[in-house]
């Protein structure tokens, strides 16, 4: 999953995070009911008075480690006071490797971001808008093709009093992919999350039980696919 927000929004979420001694980091564990493996996320989100850091890892596991991605990135928004604050840059870098493909194209992106919030904050989202750069890859004709974009969508919403949150991202991009006779993949991971710690005496016990569907155009391969997940997550 991927989170941004912006500028003024940025420095107001870290004054509430800090005043409730909460911090943006969880570890989640999937067990992916089409293809039978497990898989593990750590995220970390940390605001502060220049923008946000975000972070994620994903391992894959068969029942061994078989493949790893990470994403890193950066807004960046220095005028809280102006009339811009919903708006920040984005930088981004995007890699990994797997036993079957070998190392994933290194991806740099950069670009703008647009966020907002409910007052309560228990709806966040934002928009980015991205140059994406693939260095290595060949368009179907065989030439060279690293200029490229992506979309990015991205939401957080929570629901009665906390206890359910729904959360999850959309990226649509640009990439050439000869192998699969396309150029654009289009994935969404939508999450439902049961918070335990609403439970009488679970107050700090920061569990969560819910799942993952992950619905993609030309990302796992040619096509249509929808791969739903049970999952734990502890946010610390």
């Amino acid at each position: 999953m991927k989170k941004s927000l912006s500028c003024s929004i940025f420095l107001s979420l870290f004054m509430l995070l800090s005043s409730m001694n909460v911090s943006g980091q969880n570890v989640q564990l999937h067990y992916d009911m089409g293809r039978s493996y497990l898989t593990s996320t750590v995220e970390m989100f940390k605001p502060d008075a220049g923008g946000s850091t975000f972070f994620f890892i994903d391992l894959n596991y068969d029942p061994n480690v078989t493949g790893a991605y990470f994403e890193i990135s950066r807004e960046l928004c220095f005028w809280q006071e102006s009339k811009a604050d919903w708006l920040s840059v984005h930088l981004e870098y995007n890699g990994g490797l797997d036993t079957a493909n070998g190392s994933y194209n290194n991806s740099w992106l950069g670009g703008l971001t647009y966020s907002g919030h409910s007052d309560d904050w228990s709806k966040t989202w934002s928009f980015s808008a991205m140059y994406k750069a693939i260095p290595g890859t060949l368009s179907l004709l065989g030439k060279k093709s690293m200029h490229n974009f992506q979309i990015t969508g991205v939401w957080n919403m929570d629901f009665f009093d906390h206890w359910l949150s729904f959360n999850g991202f959309m990226d649509f991009w640009k990439e050439a992919r000869p192998w699969q006779g396309t150029d654009y993949i289009f994935i969404t991971e939508p999450q439902l999350w049961v918070n335990l710690n609403k439970l009488e005496g679970w107050e700090n016990i920061n569990l969560s039980v819910g799942t993952e569907v992950e619905l993609s155009a030309n990302f796992v391969a040619k096509g249509f696919h929808a791969m739903p997940t049970a999952a734990l997550k502890w946010t610390f």
